[in-house]
Protein backbone atom coordinates (compact mmCIF):
# COMPACT_ATOMS: atom_id res chain seq x y z
CA UNK A 1 0.00 0.00 0.00
CA UNK A 2 1.51 3.40 -0.66
CA UNK A 3 -0.25 6.44 0.97
CA UNK A 4 1.70 10.29 0.29
CA UNK A 5 0.58 14.07 -0.13
CA UNK A 6 0.90 15.20 -3.78
CA UNK A 7 1.65 18.77 -4.31
CA UNK A 8 0.61 19.19 -7.47
CA UNK A 9 -2.18 20.04 -10.03
CA UNK A 10 -5.11 18.24 -9.25
CA UNK A 11 -5.36 16.62 -12.39
CA UNK A 12 -2.00 14.29 -12.88
CA UNK A 13 -2.54 11.29 -11.56
CA UNK A 14 0.74 9.20 -9.87
CA UNK A 15 2.31 7.65 -12.50
CA UNK A 16 1.97 4.06 -10.48
CA UNK A 17 -1.91 4.69 -10.56
CA UNK A 18 -1.83 6.27 -14.42
CA UNK A 19 -1.98 3.06 -17.06
CA UNK A 20 -4.03 2.05 -19.84
CA UNK A 21 -5.79 -1.60 -18.46
CA UNK A 22 -5.25 -4.58 -20.77
CA UNK A 23 -7.02 -7.58 -20.69
CA UNK A 24 -5.89 -10.96 -21.64
CA UNK A 25 -8.24 -14.49 -21.31
CA UNK A 26 -7.45 -17.06 -19.30
CA UNK A 27 -7.44 -20.94 -19.97
CA UNK A 28 -10.71 -20.59 -17.95
CA UNK A 29 -13.34 -19.63 -20.60
CA UNK A 30 -15.56 -16.59 -18.48
CA UNK A 31 -12.36 -15.43 -16.50
CA UNK A 32 -9.56 -12.99 -18.10
CA UNK A 33 -6.54 -10.93 -16.98
CA UNK A 34 -6.21 -7.37 -15.94
CA UNK A 35 -2.70 -6.15 -17.56
CA UNK A 36 -1.13 -2.69 -16.49
CA UNK A 37 -0.35 -1.22 -19.85
CA UNK A 38 2.53 0.56 -18.51
CA UNK A 39 4.13 -2.34 -17.37
CA UNK A 40 2.59 -5.45 -18.19
CA UNK A 41 2.14 -6.68 -14.66
CA UNK A 42 -0.83 -8.84 -14.19
CA UNK A 43 -3.30 -7.83 -11.64
CA UNK A 44 -6.19 -9.46 -11.17
CA UNK A 45 -8.64 -11.66 -12.89
CA UNK A 46 -12.13 -10.89 -13.36
CA UNK A 47 -14.88 -12.31 -14.97
CA UNK A 48 -14.80 -12.37 -18.92
CA UNK A 49 -18.12 -9.26 -19.00
CA UNK A 50 -16.21 -6.97 -16.44
CA UNK A 51 -15.45 -3.58 -18.17
CA UNK A 52 -13.59 -0.36 -16.49
CA UNK A 53 -12.68 2.90 -17.06
CA UNK A 54 -8.74 3.53 -16.29
CA UNK A 55 -7.88 4.82 -12.76
CA UNK A 56 -6.39 7.95 -14.36
CA UNK A 57 -9.62 8.61 -16.78
CA UNK A 58 -11.90 8.25 -13.47
CA UNK A 59 -9.94 10.45 -11.41
CA UNK A 60 -9.48 13.06 -13.90
CA UNK A 61 -13.20 13.35 -14.28
CA UNK A 62 -13.37 13.80 -10.64
CA UNK A 63 -10.75 16.53 -10.42
CA UNK A 64 -11.87 18.06 -13.83
CA UNK A 65 -15.55 18.35 -11.93
CA UNK A 66 -13.92 20.03 -8.74
CA UNK A 67 -12.35 22.84 -10.52
CA UNK A 68 -15.17 22.98 -12.97
CA UNK A 69 -17.98 23.03 -10.73
CA UNK A 70 -16.52 24.89 -7.53
CA UNK A 71 -15.13 27.93 -7.14
CA UNK A 72 -11.46 29.28 -6.95
CA UNK A 73 -11.61 30.15 -3.91
CA UNK A 74 -13.03 26.93 -2.60
CA UNK A 75 -10.31 24.44 -3.82
CA UNK A 76 -7.31 26.90 -3.79
CA UNK A 77 -4.59 25.22 -1.81
CA UNK A 78 -6.45 21.53 -1.93
CA UNK A 79 -4.48 18.42 -0.36
CA UNK A 80 -4.65 15.62 -2.00
CA UNK A 81 -3.39 12.18 -0.49
CA UNK A 82 -2.81 9.18 -2.62
CA UNK A 83 -3.71 5.63 -1.20
CA UNK A 84 -3.31 2.11 -3.75
CA UNK A 85 -3.72 -2.01 -3.01
CA UNK A 86 -4.34 -4.94 -4.85
CA UNK A 87 -1.16 -4.44 -7.00
CA UNK A 88 -2.41 -0.44 -7.69
CA UNK A 89 -5.55 -2.46 -8.61
CA UNK A 90 -7.28 -0.71 -6.21
CA UNK A 91 -7.06 3.23 -5.62
CA UNK A 92 -7.97 6.28 -3.34
CA UNK A 93 -7.76 9.91 -3.64
CA UNK A 94 -8.65 11.45 -0.75
CA UNK A 95 -8.56 15.46 -1.30
CA UNK A 96 -9.23 17.91 1.61
CA UNK A 97 -10.15 21.56 0.93
CA UNK A 98 -8.88 23.66 3.58
CA UNK A 99 -10.32 26.84 2.70
CA UNK A 100 -14.21 25.41 3.33
CA UNK A 101 -13.84 25.15 7.02
CA UNK A 102 -16.14 24.88 10.41
CA UNK A 103 -15.43 25.15 14.19
CA UNK A 104 -16.35 22.69 15.98
CA UNK A 105 -16.22 23.81 20.04
CA UNK A 106 -16.38 22.19 23.40
CA UNK A 107 -16.12 24.12 26.74
CA UNK A 108 -12.48 22.38 27.09
CA UNK A 109 -11.46 22.84 23.31
CA UNK A 110 -11.67 24.04 19.89
CA UNK A 111 -11.09 22.12 16.72
CA UNK A 112 -11.19 23.39 13.24
CA UNK A 113 -12.46 20.86 9.82
CA UNK A 114 -12.54 20.60 6.41
CA UNK A 115 -14.34 19.79 3.70
CA UNK A 116 -13.10 16.37 2.05
CA UNK A 117 -13.57 14.37 -1.35
CA UNK A 118 -12.87 10.78 -1.59
CA UNK A 119 -12.89 9.68 -4.75
CA UNK A 120 -12.45 5.56 -4.68
CA UNK A 121 -12.09 3.60 -7.67
CA UNK A 122 -10.90 -0.09 -8.96
CA UNK A 123 -9.74 -1.63 -12.06
CA UNK A 124 -9.53 -5.03 -10.71
CA UNK A 125 -13.11 -5.79 -9.78
CA UNK A 126 -13.08 -5.20 -6.25
CA UNK A 127 -14.88 -1.78 -6.09
CA UNK A 128 -17.02 0.44 -8.46
CA UNK A 129 -16.79 4.01 -9.27
CA UNK A 130 -17.53 5.65 -5.64
CA UNK A 131 -17.00 9.44 -4.28
CA UNK A 132 -18.23 10.86 -1.06
CA UNK A 133 -17.90 13.50 0.78
CA UNK A 134 -17.10 13.97 4.34
CA UNK A 135 -14.71 16.00 6.80
CA UNK A 136 -11.17 16.26 8.06
CA UNK A 137 -10.57 17.23 11.46
CA UNK A 138 -7.56 19.54 11.73
CA UNK A 139 -6.71 18.54 15.51
CA UNK A 140 -5.61 14.97 15.15
CA UNK A 141 -6.30 14.88 10.96
CA UNK A 142 -8.89 11.82 11.66
CA UNK A 143 -10.93 11.02 8.54
CA UNK A 144 -14.85 11.42 8.98
CA UNK A 145 -17.36 10.02 6.21
CA UNK A 146 -20.48 10.94 6.27
CA UNK A 147 -23.79 8.31 5.89
CA UNK A 148 -25.04 6.42 2.76
CA UNK A 149 -27.15 9.18 1.36
CA UNK A 150 -23.48 11.51 0.62
CA UNK A 151 -22.03 8.33 -1.02
CA UNK A 152 -22.43 8.85 -5.64
CA UNK A 153 -21.44 5.48 -6.96
CA UNK A 154 -20.84 4.75 -10.87
CA UNK A 155 -21.08 1.98 -12.61
CA UNK A 156 -17.63 0.83 -13.45
CA UNK A 157 -17.38 1.11 -17.16
CA UNK A 158 -15.61 3.27 -19.68
CA UNK A 159 -18.42 5.28 -19.98
CA UNK A 160 -19.63 6.28 -16.68
CA UNK A 161 -21.25 10.18 -16.27
CA UNK A 162 -20.74 12.31 -13.82
CA UNK A 163 -23.56 14.24 -14.07
CA UNK A 164 -24.90 12.86 -10.56
CA UNK A 165 -21.51 13.80 -9.04
CA UNK A 166 -21.23 17.44 -10.24
CA UNK A 167 -25.24 17.77 -8.76
CA UNK A 168 -23.75 16.80 -5.64
CA UNK A 169 -20.79 18.92 -5.57
CA UNK A 170 -22.31 22.18 -6.39
CA UNK A 171 -24.36 21.86 -2.97
CA UNK A 172 -21.29 20.04 -0.88
CA UNK A 173 -20.25 23.03 0.87
CA UNK A 174 -23.61 23.49 2.30
CA UNK A 175 -23.99 19.95 2.75
CA UNK A 176 -20.74 20.50 4.69
CA UNK A 177 -21.91 23.33 7.23
CA UNK A 178 -24.80 21.28 7.65
CA UNK A 179 -23.32 18.16 9.14
CA UNK A 180 -20.62 20.76 10.83
CA UNK A 181 -23.74 21.98 12.72
CA UNK A 182 -24.89 18.14 13.22
CA UNK A 183 -21.11 17.78 14.96
CA UNK A 184 -21.55 21.02 17.14
CA UNK A 185 -24.78 19.48 18.05
CA UNK A 186 -22.96 16.46 19.21
CA UNK A 187 -20.20 18.17 21.07
CA UNK A 188 -22.78 20.30 22.97
CA UNK A 189 -24.21 16.49 24.39
CA UNK A 190 -22.80 15.28 27.53
CA UNK A 191 -22.42 12.04 28.31
CA UNK A 192 -22.09 9.84 31.14
CA UNK A 193 -19.19 7.32 30.72
CA UNK A 194 -21.16 4.45 32.31
CA UNK A 195 -23.83 5.39 29.58
CA UNK A 196 -20.98 5.71 26.48
CA UNK A 197 -19.62 1.34 28.08
CA UNK A 198 -23.22 0.57 27.85
CA UNK A 199 -23.59 1.67 24.61
CA UNK A 200 -20.60 0.28 23.04
CA UNK A 201 -20.69 -3.11 24.38
CA UNK A 202 -23.83 -3.52 22.58
CA UNK A 203 -22.72 -1.89 19.39
CA UNK A 204 -19.39 -4.21 19.18
CA UNK A 205 -20.14 -7.63 20.68
CA UNK A 206 -16.97 -7.74 21.99
CA UNK A 207 -15.67 -6.66 25.63
CA UNK A 208 -12.07 -6.58 24.28
CA UNK A 209 -12.71 -4.59 21.72
CA UNK A 210 -15.69 -2.17 23.54
CA UNK A 211 -12.59 -2.08 26.12
CA UNK A 212 -10.21 -0.61 23.91
CA UNK A 213 -13.04 1.92 22.58
CA UNK A 214 -13.65 3.09 25.72
CA UNK A 215 -9.94 3.50 26.47
CA UNK A 216 -9.54 5.43 23.23
CA UNK A 217 -12.86 7.71 24.42
CA UNK A 218 -11.32 8.69 27.38
CA UNK A 219 -8.09 9.87 25.61
CA UNK A 220 -10.53 11.68 23.28
CA UNK A 221 -12.90 12.83 26.27
CA UNK A 222 -9.51 14.32 28.39
CA UNK A 223 -9.38 17.11 25.04
CA UNK A 224 -12.77 17.34 24.08
CA UNK A 225 -15.05 16.82 26.87
CA UNK A 226 -17.26 13.94 27.90
CA UNK A 227 -19.78 14.56 25.00
CA UNK A 228 -20.52 12.52 21.73
CA UNK A 229 -18.25 14.56 19.97
CA UNK A 230 -15.15 13.10 22.13
CA UNK A 231 -16.88 9.62 21.17
CA UNK A 232 -17.28 10.10 17.43
CA UNK A 233 -13.64 11.24 17.89
CA UNK A 234 -12.83 7.50 19.11
CA UNK A 235 -14.54 6.27 15.94
CA UNK A 236 -12.67 8.22 13.46
CA UNK A 237 -9.24 7.78 15.49
CA UNK A 238 -9.90 3.96 15.28
CA UNK A 239 -10.56 4.30 11.33
CA UNK A 240 -7.45 7.22 11.00
CA UNK A 241 -5.46 5.08 13.07
CA UNK A 242 -3.80 1.35 13.40
CA UNK A 243 -0.96 1.17 15.75
CA UNK A 244 0.12 1.81 19.05
CA UNK A 245 -1.43 5.23 19.08
CA UNK A 246 -4.78 3.83 19.59
CA UNK A 247 -4.74 -0.24 20.31
CA UNK A 248 -6.14 -0.88 16.91
CA UNK A 249 -3.60 -2.56 14.78
CA UNK A 250 -4.16 -4.33 11.67
CA UNK A 251 -3.63 -8.13 11.37
CA UNK A 252 -0.71 -8.83 8.90
CA UNK A 253 -2.41 -10.91 6.21
CA UNK A 254 1.14 -10.62 4.07
CA UNK A 255 -1.15 -8.96 1.44
CA UNK A 256 -1.17 -5.46 -0.35
CA UNK A 257 -4.05 -4.76 1.53
CA UNK A 258 -3.69 -2.10 3.98
CA UNK A 259 -5.10 0.85 2.40
CA UNK A 260 -8.37 -0.98 1.74
CA UNK A 261 -8.97 -2.43 5.20
CA UNK A 262 -8.65 1.45 6.77
CA UNK A 263 -10.93 1.96 4.13
CA UNK A 264 -13.53 -0.24 5.52
CA UNK A 265 -13.39 0.98 8.96
CA UNK A 266 -13.85 4.16 7.71
CA UNK A 267 -17.15 2.85 6.58
CA UNK A 268 -17.41 0.92 9.63
CA UNK A 269 -17.96 4.09 11.73
CA UNK A 270 -20.47 5.44 9.48
CA UNK A 271 -22.49 2.15 10.05
CA UNK A 272 -21.96 3.14 13.89
CA UNK A 273 -22.95 6.61 13.81
CA UNK A 274 -26.34 5.44 11.70
CA UNK A 275 -27.19 2.72 14.59
CA UNK A 276 -29.64 2.65 16.96
CA UNK A 277 -27.03 2.23 19.95
CA UNK A 278 -25.84 5.59 18.94
CA UNK A 279 -28.29 7.39 17.92
CA UNK A 280 -30.46 5.87 21.66
CA UNK A 281 -27.48 7.18 23.25
CA UNK A 282 -27.68 10.82 21.45
CA UNK A 283 -31.20 11.19 22.37
CA UNK A 284 -31.02 10.18 25.97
Amino acid sequence: MDERRIDMPLDMIPENLDFDVIFEPTKVDDKKYVIDGNTGKYIAIVGKDFNCASHGNFFRDVSDAVTNHLTDAEYEGAVVKWKDAHHNGWAMMDMTLPNVTAKISTEKHETEIAQRIIALHGVDGTCSNTVLFGAIDFFCTNGQIRGEHDKVRRKNTSGFSLDRFITQLERSKQDFYSQSATLQQWANKPLLIQDVKNMLQSLLKSDRTADKMITLYNQEASVRGQNAWALYSAFTNYATYADERNGFKLRNTGGDTRAVSMWQREEKVTQWVDSKQFKELLAA
